[in-house]
């Protein structure tokens, strides 16, 4: 028998689901690819009296139930339950569902922009995907949906509820969400949008430290990442004297798209042989669910900031690829993973089809970082920990007042004719400090650490 399948990318099962075929190209709209596993097939011995027990339970149910049941939807809702005992991205695909999934990976839908997965028999928000409706409205990392246009979502599978978030382009839908620390429910009536995701935004800070923000890993990720890195280093003068990677509130997209981002910061010559130069690898029961991705030689280099310090952000909203990415920099010590700890998705899903119409999508493997540290359920601890705090105003004003300096002081003797506007300059650049500590508070210390790092590693090369 031959059976056709695919692997699940390692984004999380929600609104955005990203598939790649085999462990080669990635799988966004072509048809999957034919595995012939005739003779890998494990056969296992049931014991008689398991099957037993589950016929008389069939035979019960359709006998004494209070109303007529189908034997179809007895032997689906078992198929169900078996594969909703196991771990939460297991799941049967039933046509509708199997349908639905093949058309989210295949380009735009209508939509809320955010991932989910289940928890607690709700709807757990792993984080909102940017400049969509769920982000602009407010909707956090670790936000419960409990109820979609007041039905209870502990009601309903975790399919039928993300379908009922789907839906035409300007239509809308209410969610009733449980966040922590209040008290009580909130309420969000949003408008469905066609969810395009600009994977990567990109910034000068200070005029020498480099802004990328991955949103997502879709296919065209890296290649995008490069170009701002490029356009960059031209409005830096050539050279970066350091780069935040910020991969928080990512959840996941294409296993490959994720490798390359990775290899664009490591170097094979200067990683070493440490980890057998593994970016990633997995660990399954069958060897066809063993996968190793491996750094690879980029340009003159092989590091497309040449060594530049680096410091990548994560928070409980960073999931699969994002988790990979990070766990791969902090392994070789390429950058300084900051913010706190990330949400711990490190397991592989494989849609398995049973016919045309049906499919079951199962766990198959788990991923380890290159020094064989397991994401599934960690998640990726950083380096320094900073959390997501709100400086008020008036606290970052009080805080960060700037000392009375010679020349304020009246009468200051004057220093060369042609000496900048020291004042001015200073001026500017605390109101800048001032606005990224009370707009983003890992942010401003991602880019202290940054700087620390950049005047060590300048004295070294002196003092050499």
């Amino acid at each position: 028998m031959k059976r056709s399948f695919f692997r699940l990318t390692v984004g999380i099962a929600g609104l955005l689901l990203a598939l790649h075929a085999s462990w080669a190209p990635a799988f966004r709209d072509e048809t999957p690819p034919i595995a012939d596993d005739s003779n890998k097939t494990t056969k296992t011995n049931l014991n008689e009296g398991d099957i037993s027990r589950f016929t008389d339970a069939i035979t019960q149910i359709k006998q004494y139930y209070v109303q007529p049941i189908s034997d179809k939807k007895l032997l689906e809702d078992a198929i169900r339950g078996m594969l909703a005992g196991l771990d939460p991205h297991s799941e049967y695909l039933d046509p509708e569902t199997y349908k639905s999934l093949l058309v989210t990976t295949s380009g735009e839908f209508g939509g809320l922009g955010i991932e989910v997965t289940s928890e607690y028999g709700v709807l757990k928000v792993i984080s909102p995907i940017d400049d969509t409706p769920a982000a602009k409205a407010g909707i956090k990392p670790g936000d419960y949906i409990v109820a979609i246009n007041s039905k209870l979502v502990d009601e309903m599978t975790m399919n039928e509820a993300v379908n009922l978030m789907r839906g035409k382009a300007g239509s809308y839908v209410t969610l009733t969400v449980v966040r922590k620390d209040t008290k009580t429910p909130l309420s969000f009536h949003l408008e469905r949008a066609v969810i395009h995701v600009s994977s990567v935004k990109s910034k000068l800070i200070n005029g020498h430290y480099g802004y990328i923000r991955l949103s997502e890993f879709g296919a065209p990720t890296s290649k995008l990442m490069t170009q701002a890195i490029d356009a960059l280093k031209k409005q830096a003068g050539g050279h970066l004297s350091g780069l935040v990677l910020d991969l928080r509130n990512n959840p996941g997209g294409l296993l490959e798209s994720a490798v390359n981002v990775a290899n664009q910061f490591l170097d094979p010559k200067k990683v070493g042989k440490r980890f057998d130069d593994k970016i990633v690898y997995t660990e399954g029961r069958l060897h066809d669910m063993q996968y190793t991705a491996s750094i690879t030689a980029k340009g003159a280099s092989g590091d497309i900031i040449n060594g530049a310090p680096m410091v990548a952000l994560v928070n409980e909203g960073s999931a699969s690829a994002s988790e990979i990415v990070a766990g791969a920099l902090q392994d070789y010590r390429r950058a300084i993973i900051v913010g706190v700890t990330s949400f711990g998705k490190g397991s592989v899903q494989t849609v398995l089809p049973l016919d045309d119409t049906h499919a079951i999508k199962l766990t198959t493997a788990l991923y380890h970082t290159p020094s064989g540290r397991l994401i599934q359920n960690l998640g990726i601890t950083p380096d320094i920990n900073v959390p997501k705090l709100q400086i008020s105003s008036e606290a970052t004003q009080t805080a960060m007042l700037t000392p009375i300096r010679e020349l304020e002081l009246k009468g200051h003797l004057a220093g060369t004719a042609n000496a900048p506007d020291t004042k001015a300059m200073a001026a500017a650049a605390h109101d800048a400090q001032l606005a990224m500590a009370h707009d983003d508070f890992q942010l401003y210390q991602a880019i202290d650490i940054l700087k620390t790092m950049n005047v060590v590693a300048n004295n070294t090369l002196v003092n050499k």
